[in-house]
Order: structure tokens, then sequence, then C-alpha cells
């Protein structure tokens, strides 16, 4: 059975001590893929998951400016980020988006967001997500700027009700499913993930972060993907070897795999439409 964790932080300091070992151990559970987050402390430095993917085959990387770092950025980022988007273990934009959360301003999040999916547009690449107490702005963007080119966009650990899932993916986007989705009380968003056709899911950890049961409330690391897709397996009523490989699928699909297995272009993936 192979696996695939679409999202981890594999550059973050908790892993400062055994960053090795936690790769090994995913490898050992199975996982084919791993595809690290590029957003790390932010600009100037947007090379972290780029570094970790140049010494790992199986490591993918992403680049992109977190909404909370949107303050940090300026045309010098931007610059960099298009020549980073040529890296050949660079797979995505992301984990780009709108984050109400913590304060930051909307007038530096609004045209950070709207350039990085410009930038993901003009080199084909695929988007991945973050939203946080911004559903509306984030689907406003997304539906007008973003759905016409056709390209795959990530909406990254949804934790969304199913009505949230089927805006999504009546805009032909991708869920991707993590921890939370294990979580006791978390019952609308199993049924998110139990009605998002096979052909859009992914799941992800987003290490080390958000930990699934039985592991909630510690640091979280690639290997423990298992758990939450042997949960939404069993919601969905799918042997877990089935669902595994559809997910794999999705993400060799997605990140340009499934043909030559190292090529970067990403054609538009729209199979369930």
């Amino acid at each position: 059975m192979k696996l695939v964790d679409s999202h981890c932080h594999l550059d973050d300091q908790q892993f400062s001590a055994d960053r090795d070992a936690v790769i090994a151990r995913a490898r050992e559970a199975g996982l084919k893929y791993m595809l690290s987050i590029g957003t790390g402390d932010g600009p100037p430095d947007l090379e972290a998951a780029v570094r970790l993917a140049d010494t790992h085959p199986f490591v993918f990387a992403t680049v992109g400016i977190h909404p909370n770092d949107a303050q940090k950025s300026n045309l010098n980022t931007f610059e960099n980020l298009r020549s980073l988007l040529r890296h050949p273990k660079v797979k995505a934009v992301g984990e780009i988006g709108l984050d109400y959360h913590w304060g930051v301003p909307k007038d530096a999040q609004l045209p950070v967001f709207r350039k990085q999916l410009e930038l993901a547009a003009e080199q084909r690449m695929p988007v991945v997500i973050h939203t946080r107490d911004a559903w509306d702005d984030t689907l406003a963007i997304l539906r007008t700027v973003w759905a016409p080119t056709a390209l795959p966009c990530i909406m990254h650990c949804f934790t969304g009700n199913s009505e949230q899932a089927r805006e999504c993916l009546e805009l032909g986007f991708f869920l991707s499913y993590g921890g939370v989705t294990t979580f006791p009380k978390a019952a609308e968003v199993r049924e998110a993930a139990r009605i998002t056709p096979a052909e859009r899911m992914l799941i992800e950890t987003d290490a080390p972060y958000l930990a699934p049961v039985p592991h909630r409330g510690k640091r979280n690391e690639p290997a423990y993907v298992a758990h939450t897709a042997n949960v939404i397996a069993d919601v969905r009523g799918v042997p877990l070897e089935e669902f595994a490989a559809r997910t794999t699928l999705n993400f060799e699909r997605i990140m340009g795999l499934a043909r030559t297995g190292s090529t970067r272009e990403c054609a538009s993936y729209t199979e369930g439409v």
C-alpha cells in the first residue's frame, strides 16, 4: 500500500533534532511521496522546502508566501518566487491564500494572494490554498481569478462542511483532508469527506501540526497520514488499499508525475467534473 502526504512542513524547527528519522519513518509507513510546503519563515527565504526536496528523490516542494507573511514581501520577493517556480522539484505554488484570524491587514494580504495566483497561472502550476476566517473572500477570488484557468487548486486542510465542499467541487477544486477529520467532534468534516468524489480527494498531515487521533496533541509527522486515510476509507465504506491508491494517483496527476515520473508539466485534470 502506497500513501502520499500532500502537505507537510518538513523544514519546521520541531523536526530539527530528528528530521532524517521522521522521513525514514514515513517511508517505512508506506509513503511514496511527501510534498514539503515552502513558505518556511517567509520572505526573504522561500527555499526551505526546495533544499529538502533536493536531498530526497521522493520529496517534492512548493514555494509561496503564506498570507500571514504578506507584509514581508516586496518586488524582489516575487522575482525570487518566479525563479524558484522553474526548479524541477517545485510542483505547486503554496501555501497561499487569506487568513483573517491573526490580524494581518486585508490590504496587505489581498494583492499578495492575487499576484501569486497570477504567477502560478503564468507557469501553469497548481496552487495550494490556505484559508482561515476568510472563506467568502477566498472563494470569491478563486472563482473569478483561478477557476477560469482550469488548473488544479488544492484546498489545504479542508475543515469545512458539506455545503462548502460542494462550492469547491463545483469549481473543479480538490479537497485535501488532514488529521482534523479523525477528531471526535469533526462530524461535518467527515461528512464532507464522505461526499467528495474519489478523483477530487487528497490526504495530508500538515505536520508538525494537527496530529490525528491517536496522536492528537502531540507533534504530527508524515507517517501519521495513515490514520487519517484509515478513518476516511471507513467513512466512505471502501478498502483502505483502494483509498490509498486513488489518493496517490490523484497526487501524481495533479503534480505532473503520473506519466513520466519526473516532468514538471501540470496539465489540467478535470476527471469527474
